[in-house]
Parts: C-alpha cells; sequence; structure tokens
C-alpha cells in the first residue's frame, strides 16, 4: 500500500521509519519532507499547512493512506478534507484538533470537567490583562491563545517581564492572531512528564513516557527552544502517578471531548506536571510531540500502522501496544545559534552505521550533497537496558554526526539519572 505522511521534520521521519516495518508498505510520500529523509520516503516541496494542495496530491497518487503528523494541518481541518474526498486517515478532525488549537478550549475543557491543571483568567485586553499582572504573584505564566509554534508560553518572574510578554503577544502580535487572546496561569512546580496516546475517542492506550529538555543550553540555562533531546521512560513517571493520571486526567480527558461532540481519534499528547498536590495537565497536544516520538516510536514492539486504523475503526480496545522494556535518549544536534539566528548550507554527514539511529529535520539537499537548513538538525537515539547506556550510546553515536556549526547539549537525561539516583 501507499502512505502519504503530512510534514518534514525528525517527528515524521521516526514515523515514517516505524510506519515501514508493516511489510505491506511499498511507497511512502512525505509533504513536504526534507533531503534526510529521502532514502526512506519520496519528499515533494508541497507545505504541511496547503490543505488543498495536499488534497489533489492524495488524489493524483491514489493514495491508501495517510498520516498527518503536524498541529496546524490538523487544526486547519486537513483530515476533515481528506476524509470528505474518501482518505482513510490518522489524526484528529478540526472540532477535536482544538484541544491544542485554543489555550483558553483546552482550559475551559478542564475546568468544567475537573481536571487537575493550574488556575488561571483569560484575557483579551491587553489593559485589562496588565491591570490583573499587577496585583499577580511571580513567577507567573502567560500563554498564546493559538499555536505558536511551540514558543506561546511564557514563564514570568517580574512584573516587567510580564508587561514585555503581553505587549509582544497582545500589541507586537508576535505570534499573529495567535497572541490576540492569553491565558495568564498560575506558576506549577515540579517534574514535568510528557505522554504520548495512542485513542479511538473510547479507548486510551498511553506510550512509554518521556522527558524532554527544552533549554538552549546545558543545565537548563539558554532560551526556550523545540526541544534539544529527550528520554525515555521518564523515572518520576511511576506506576502510581500513571494510574492517578489514567483515573484523573487521560479519561476524563476523551470522554469530556466526546461529551462536547468533539470524538478524539489519533494521537493525544498530555504534557504534565507531577506538583506536591498530585500530577495535573500543562497543556495538551493533538499530535505526536517532537523530540518525543524520536524516543518513543523506537521502543514500540506493535505495529504502527495496525495501531492507527484501529483509532478510527474504534477497536484500538482489541489491537496490542507493546512497548520494548528498555530505555532510549535523543541528542538533538542543532545549528549553533539556534533559536535565534543561525547559519545554513553546511555539508552533514552521518557515518554509515549510525544512520539508522538518526531522524533528520532541518535539513535540505544542495547539488546532490545534505545540507543542514533549519535550526533543529536532526536528532540521534540510542537504545539501552538501562537509563544510563541508553545515554551513552546516544552521545557516542552523536559524534558520528559532523557538520560545520553543530551544537548539542552535553547533558541531556542528567536530570533522569539523578532522579534515578544514579551519579
Amino acid at each position: 500500500m501507499n502512505i502519504l505522511v503530512v510534514g518534514g521534520g525528525g517527528r515524521e521521519h521516526a514515523i515514517i521509519c516505524k510506519l515501514r516495518e508493516n511489510k505491506e508498505v511499498e511507497t511512502v510520500y512525505a509533504l513536504p519532507g526534507n533531503g534526510g529523509m529521502a532514502d526512506v520516503a519520496e519528499c515533494h516541496p508541497i507545505a504541511a499547512d496547503d490543505v488543498e494542495s495536499i488534497v489533489r496530491f492524495a488524489k493524483e497518487k491514489k493514495v491508501d493512506y495517510v498520516v498527518v503528523a503536524p498541529d496546524d494541518p490538523l487544526v486547519k481541518g486537513c483530515v476533515d478534507a481528506l476524509e470528505e474526498e474518501g482518505f482513510e486517515c490518522f489524526g484528529p478532525r478540526a472540532n477535536a484538533a482544538i484541544i491544542e488549537g485554543s489555550k483558553i478550549f483546552s482550559k475551559n475543557l478542564m475546568k468544567k470537567y475537573g481536571i487537575p491543571t493550574a488556575a488561571y483568567e483569560v484575557f483579551t485586553d491587553a489593559q485589562e490583562a496588565l491591570s490583573y499582572l499587577e496585583k499577580s504573584s511571580y513567577p507567573t505564566v502567560i500563554k498564546a491563545d493559538g499555536l505558536a509554534l511551540g514558543k506561546g508560553a511564557v514563564i514570568v518572574n517580574t512584573l516587567e517581564e510580564a508587561k514585555d510578554t503581553v505587549k509582544s503577544m497582545m500589541l507586537d502580535k508576535q505570534f499573529g492572531e495567535s497572541g490576540s487572546r492569553i491565558v495568564v496561569e498560575e506558576f506549577m512546580e515540579g517534574p514535568e512528564v510528557s505522554v504520548l496516546a495512542f485513542t479511538d475517542g473510547k479507548t486510551i492506550k498511553p506510550m512509554v513516557s518521556s522527558m524532554d529538555h527544552k533549554r538552549a543550553h546545558d543545565n537548563d540555562e539558554g532560551l526556550n527552544t523545540g526541544g534539544m533531546g529527550t528520554v525515555a521512560p521518564n523515572p518520576y513517571y511511576t506506576n502510581t502517578v500513571a494510574e492517578e493520571c489514567m483515573n484523573k486526567i487521560f479519561l476524563p480527558t476523551i470522554r469530556a471531548m466526546e461529551m462536547e461532540g468533539r470524538l478524539f481519534q489519533g494521537c493525544l499528547f498530555f504534557g504534565l506536571m507531577i506538583t506536591k498536590d498530585g500530577p495535573k495537565v500543562i497543556e495538551y497536544n493533538c499530535r505526536f510531540g517532537d523530540p518525543e516520538t524520536q524516543v518513543v516510536l523506537p521502543l514500540l514492539k506493535s505495529d504502527l500502522l495496525t495501531i492507527m486504523k484501529a483509532t478510527k475503526a474504534g477497536n484500538l480496545n482489541e489491537v496490542d501496544v507493546e512497548f520494548e522494556d528498555c530505555h532510549a535518549c535523543c541528542v538533538i544536534v542543532a545549528s549553533d545559534g539556534y533559536p535565534l539566528k543561525y547559519d545554513k548550507g553546511y555539508e552533514i554527514t552521518i557515518d554509515a552505521e549510525v544512520k539508522p539511529n538518526v531522524y533528520v529535520a532541518g535539513a535540505a539537499l544542495k547539488d546532490g550533497k545534505l545540507v543542514n537548513a533549519g535550526g533543529r538538525v536532526l536528532g540521534v537515539v540510542g537504545k539501552g537496558d538501562s537509563l544510563k547506556q541508553a545515554i551513552d550510546t546516544a552521545y557516542q553515536m552523536t559524534e558520528k554526526v559532523h557538520f560545520q556549526n553543530a551544537y548539542y547539549r552535553k547533558d541531556i537525561g542528567k536530570r533522569a539519572l539523578q532522579a534515578e539516583g544514579v551519579k
């Protein structure tokens, strides 16, 4: 069968590699894909949010199945448009993707159905927000309502920082219309956990938990990024915590969406914080997270395509979702200067023995050579029987990836090791 995967980053590369383990899969198309995945997918330069062109391409190629991976096309209704043309898809329809598309929607949903999250206030007027913030305690969190490339949530430590953030979001339109409405949230403390989960809208099957590293530099310093690395499983996500999350967060969320007439079918991402009062939701995503996907999917033993199909068939309860009993670590190799200014066009070389463990994101083919073309260039994934072994393996393989301005954090997994009591 022929599969179309919408998207072009490391997440999509990992998804494609896992889908290819199914012997029925012949051709995989990626829109737009990138030069680093050209050996596993036929890439075409169609933007992931160009819904009309995606539908046209699917018709031309007569594809059998479509995976819509990024948030933008999901929120814009890419799955709706494809399904209306008769294509079988993985991913939620737009009325369910709103759980990520609007922070205000998701906060109100949690409030209405008693799902634990931070206390919050919503503002549509900048002056009202500033008046509220003048009376607030700090630190506090300010979030743009809509999609903002993973950069729409800001922790502010002072009133001055809060004023600057409101101005940039609401008045300067840093995130366009996504920041025209904002959420001001209480600051929560505790370890963060990412949990991806397959769901058909009634049954929910969580994947292996993971820990992301958002800051650009070692020791969690520097600017926030789209993620500089991940480890799985997350040592803070104990069996007790997992059971509490299932009963108080996961099942209540999909039941709430169904009650609202917004059946969620696909991959639902739970960004969680383990507070002194128990686990609480930081955010929802309506799709696979990145770079979490790059450590979670390599541990999946079950067939990904079978699971994906079950999310729309409504029989996920009959399908096995099993993971290896081991650990994984993903180190993101970025262009030096990311997330601000960085140079592009440097040739990338990847030693043959580590290539199967590398998921490419910000790269392009130029005159037959792979060159860096983005901030987060690729992820290198190591596996091991212990977390330390997985981390050591990932870093050993990272040394076999080369380009002129390559940069990566040297402490991915350090916090997780400390949580395990490993020095």
